[in-house]
C-alpha cells in the first residue's frame, strides 16, 4: 500500500468537473484507491464519493492505493493534483 498527503490546488476545490477527472484518472487501474478527508473516506472510482468530501482550495486529501499498479496510480493521481485536475 502507498499513501500520500495531497493538496487540493484548484481555487475551486473539487466540484464536479475535477470529481469526473479524478474518477475518470482513477477508473484506469486496478488498484483499489481511497481518498480521505477529515476521516471521511471516498472510493475515488465513484464521482459521488468524491463530491461527498466536500474539499475545498487547500485541502488535504489522504490517498491511499493498494493493487497491483499502485505506484502508478500514486503517480497519475498526485500529478492530477498538481495540475489543478486538469487531464491532458
Amino acid at each position: 500500500m502507498v499513501t500520500k498527503e495531497l493538496k487540493v490546488l484548484n481555487e475551486s476545490g473539487i466540484h464536479a468537473r475535477p470529481a469526473a477527472s479524478i474518477v475518470q484518472t482513477c477508473g484506469k487501474f486496478q488498484s483499489r484507491i481511497t481518498f480521505t478527508k477529515d476521516d471521511i473516506p471516498a472510493n475515488a472510482k465513484s464521482i459521488m464519493n468524491i463530491m461527498l468530501l466536500a474539499a475545498e482550495y487547500g485541502a488535504t486529501i489522504r490517498v491511499e492505493i493498494e493493487g497491483p499498479d499502485e505506484a502508478d496510480a500514486m503517480e497519475a493521481v498526485e500529478k492530477l493534483f498538481q495540475e489543478h485536475f486538469r487531464q491532458g
